[in-house]
């Protein structure tokens, strides 16, 4: 039987950088080096099983975590998946940093809302004890390398539990490599206690390597900046117009199904099917969107995957259509309030969308949002920022 080849980071952006993909950046190849380096180790750390020996104490040749920040659009996720792609373990989980935290205090909840019996089924004790160090070690028996992207702490509850989180973590030998928009001096900054969350930023900047890419290039803006993102009416002609953004986003030919991937997101144990994607930028039908029973939740976790989102044939909705409407508002909602770039084909002129029904008068601000994210202002925003 041949041996399977392990592709590293820096041979997996050498091979986008020869099919025209990417563009030749310095400071972009200086992190990849980085990362090269990190995926080396890790790759000699692994054990024949499939999983990292667990590091203790001084030992030098433990791999390390990492945390990658720099102002938006200059690569950092598309490295970080680079990244994650070349690492040879099926113990691994790529996750945007709001929904983990989001899972993290569901399990909190959850736990402090069971019985006794219920906590003994399912941690294997009857009290409760500290939620924090259970979690970390239900996260280490899980997955070895954990990947964030977008990290930030907003949040009080969030910014109580992480250090004592990612110290259970690191002494449980799971690696972590983040992105982020702010160095780590800045994260929580202004944040209410912010003093109690200081250990936290010190712990990050001891245990993971901290790599600022910069650049003069904001490529994703590149990218989208010129296009027309609002298309009418649907016809053959609007939907070429699509297929072309989605190329110009991504390199990808829609037309050739080899080329572009599809995904599936779990949300609540259900899952949602994303027909084609490509480097953050995800296309959907409006019937699958809105026509199906999805909620605020589900968009969120599609706001969260995809920086840019294409909507292809959106109808204009009578009364009847009330509850693919009130989808629709919902669905921009979320992606509006976290910078989600929206590029669609729609039958008439977002006014036009919902004239006259249950809810129409609170439609009138989805119109407007809809016009605003057509706005240089609003294409030019981080995602998620």
């Amino acid at each position: 039987m041949a041996k399977f080849e392990i592709i590293g980071p820096l041979a997996r952006y050498q091979q986008h950088l020869d099919l025209g993909e990417l563009k030749s950046d310095p400071s972009q190849r200086a992190v990849v080096e980085k990362l090269e380096n990190h995926f080396q180790a890790i790759v000699a750390a692994k054990t024949d099983k499939g999983v990292f020996k667990l590091f203790r104490g001084k030992d030098t040749g433990a791999p390390k975590s990492i945390y990658i920040w720099g102002p938006v659009g200059r690569g950092k996720s598309m490295l970080m998946d680079l990244f994650f792609e070349s690492i040879p373990l099926t113990k691994k989980r790529r996750v945007h940093f709001y929904q983990f935290m989001q899972d993290i205090h569901g399990q909190i909840h959850a736990w402090r809302g069971a019985s006794p019996e219920d906590l003994k089924k399912e941690i294997g004790q009857k009290t409760l004890g500290d939620p924090i160090s259970l979690l970390a070690k239900n996260i280490a028996s899980e997955v070895k390398l954990l990947c964030f992207d977008e990290f930030q702490v907003n949040d009080v509850a969030d910014a109580m539990i992480l250090g004592r989180l990612f110290q259970g973590l690191f002494n449980l030998g799971v690696v972590i490599v983040s992105t982020s928009n702010r160095p780590p001096v800045d994260l929580y900054k202004d944040g209410l206690n912010r003093k109690l969350f200081l250990p936290f930023i010190d712990l990050i900047e001891e245990q993971m390597e901290i790599v600022e890419l910069t650049g003069p290039h904001d490529y994703r803006y590149q990218r989208i900046k010129g296009l027309q993102v609002y298309y009418t009416p649907v016809d053959e002609a609007t939907t070429q117009k699509l297929k072309e953004a989605f190329w110009a986003l991504t390199d990808r030919d829609v037309g050739d199904p080899s080329t572009v991937p599809s995904d599936e997101i779990e949300v609540q144990g259900r899952k949602i099917f994303v027909p084609k994607c490509a480097k953050g930028v995800a296309v959907f039908s409006f019937k699958r969107l809105c026509s199906n029973p999805l909620g605020a939740a589900d968009y969120l976790a599609i706001a969260w995957r995809y920086h840019t989102i294409i909507v292809v044939a959106i109808p204009k909705m009578g009364k009847d259509r009330r509850n693919e409407a009130k989808r629709f508002v919902t669905m921009i909602d979320v992606f509006y309030e976290n910078n989600v770039k929206f590029i669609c084909s729609a039958e008439g002129l977002p006014e036009e969308l919902y004239p006259a029904g249950d809810g129409s008068f609170e439609f009138s601000r989805t119109a407007s949002r809809l016009i605003e994210m057509q706005s240089k202002d609003y294409l030019a925003k981080g995602h998620a920022v």
